[in-house]
């Protein structure tokens, strides 16, 4: 176990960014367990007198009120995909090894960190009026989605001039994000004895014209607000048949679309089904795409401190949410998106330093434009 874990527990705000990412990956909180964590989270920022914190769910929002004339809003999951034997934590030199450690824990500990300098009597006071945000249910449906759930119950508890997702992106501004649609194509058979297999009209074999034109399509790359997204249309699961001796009479499979943001909802729900006419497409899951937010000041003041050519997020993340609100949206963390969800997940601690300090200029800053 590395370092300053505590599995289950008070969260002591006062460690190190690297200590505290430590204690958050060693605190389980997977989809739909995440109560603990986000009561140990609320427990820690009520602390803080310059905060003012409010709860729905399992969700927990804290407000600066300086007066700022703009405001910007800090938003991070707490939740996790489920545990691979990778908690508690493992420290390698620099490098912390658990699930969660890249997406999105240590982006958590970075915002409350930022929460606990700005929320303490007399901590430095940023050059915006902050929110900070900690959500629930971010890796299954979207219906489930905990900024979803806050934002539709208390949209004013959102508001916001610009937004920073804390994802993983591994210390880059990534602009936007990718809308993703799910659809189920279904196909239909006459059931017969296997047998007698002419009698029927097998839907398995039915389904093959839809896989092949999932195989000879050619996904789009667009360029968007001059950043370039890469489109994917895929079979991501198929499902049919009743038993050994039966042809089935019912076949259906599950398809994901992502798309750039150059197309809404309902135009990536008019092309797929544009795509597959002739079967009956149900649309089964989906969440908007959003444009990049880098035309702000907040986005080119953080731009110049990061030193790098921001770059089109290839997924979809809650800045289409916060876009939704009218928040324009980048995502920034110091993770490795290519590690998310994997057995050996990881983040460089090095890394949450970097992100840690880098923010804290980036919102003490009396003008973003000055960067």
């Amino acid at each position: 176990m590395a370092p300053g874990s505590d599995l289950e527990g008070p969260i002591d705000l006062s460690r190190d960014v690297a200590a505290l990412t430590t204690a958050l990956v060693d605190f389980p909180s997977v989809s739909g367990g995440e109560k603990p964590l986000a009561d140990a989270i609320e427990e820690a920022l009520r602390a803080l007198p310059r905060l003012t914190v409010d709860r729905h769910g399992h969700n927990v929002v804290a407000r600066t009120f300086f007066g700022r004339d703009r405001r910007i809003v800090l938003a991070g999951h707490i939740d996790t995909v489920p545990i691979a034997d990778n908690v508690p934590s493992k420290l390698v030199g620099d490098v912390l090894y658990g699930c969660g450690s890249s997406d999105m824990k240590s982006g958590v500990a970075v915002q409350l960190k930022i929460a606990a300098a700005v929320g303490a009597v007399n901590g430095p006071e940023p050059s915006h009026d902050l929110t900070f945000i900690f959500y629930d249910c971010e890796e299954i449906e979207s219906a489930r989605n905990g900024l979803g759930h806050v934002a539709r119950e208390h949209p004013d508890w959102l508001s916001g001039d610009f937004g920073l997702l804390l994802e993983p992106t591994d210390g880059v501004i990534e602009g936007g994000c990718q809308g993703t649609l799910r659809a189920r194509i279904t196909v239909s058979g006459v059931r017969a004895h296997s047998a007698r297999s002419w009698l029927g009209r097998n839907a398995i074999h039915g389904a093959a014209p839809i896989l092949g034109r999932l195989a000879e399509y050619e996904a789009r790359q667009v360029e968007v607000d001059g950043l370039l997204y890469h489109e994917g249309l895929n079979a991501v699961g198929i499902s049919g048949g009743v038993a050994g001796n039966v042809i089935p009479d019912e076949c259906t499979v599950l398809v994901n679309y992502r798309y750039a943001p150059d197309r809404s909802e309902t135009q990536a729900a008019d092309h797929v089904r544009a795509l597959f006419e002739g079967y009956d497409v149900e649309i089964v899951d989906s969440a908007p795409a959003a444009r990049p937010g880098l035309d702000l000041p907040e986005a080119a003041g953080l731009a110049a401190l990061t030193g790098a050519p921001a770059r089109a997020k290839l997924g979809w993340t809650d800045v289409a949410r916060l876009s939704g609100l009218g928040i324009p949206a980048v995502n920034y963390g110091p993770g490795d998106p290519n590690l998310a969800h994997t057995r050996d997940e990881h983040v460089s601690l090095a890394k949450v330093r970097e992100a840690e300090q880098l923010l804290l200029r980036w919102l003490y800053l009396k003008d973003a434009e000055q960067a």
